[in-house]
């Protein structure tokens, strides 16, 4: 087996990088003064950094049309997002009937990112997700 000579990363591993920056921005985005989150679709609160709180996605992080896209990931307990398939009915209601079928319309888009793209995105989030902390 040939050995990678690049010293560019995976593209599995800056997507990974990705939605790690992603999910931390929109979890603190979304937290009070106190770093307390409250689930989209069922109330319950936790800690954005420690506790039971996702990244919880409307439309799954298949679509990539919509896997990075703000108003498509809401902070979820991690019970809703994990065991319950991300409860989207309750989601929906949460986002609005307009917001809800403009994501899924979007979903059904064909996005393909390049590595510059996604690298652009890490460093778009990085920068701020600082703003917060």
């Amino acid at each position: 087996m040939r050995k990678k000579t690049s010293k560019r990363k995976s593209r599995s591993h800056t997507i990974r990088k990705l939605d790690t920056v992603f999910s931390d921005y929109i979890r603190v985005s979304n937290s009070d003064k106190d770093g307390y989150c409250t689930c989209v679709t069922c109330g319950k609160k936790g800690k954005w950094r420690k506790d039971i709180i996702d990244a919880g996605h409307f439309i799954t992080r298949s679509a990539m049309a919509t896997r990075w896209d703000e108003r498509n990931v809401k902070p979820q307990c991690r019970y809703c997002n994990r065991y319950r398939n991300g409860r989207q009915y309750a989601f929906s209601k949460y986002l609005g009937h307009n917001l809800a079928e403009e994501l899924y319309l979007k979903s059904k888009n064909i996005v393909k990112f390049t590595n510059d793209d996604l690298e652009e995105m890490i460093e778009e989030y990085s920068k701020k997700l600082k703003s917060f902390l």
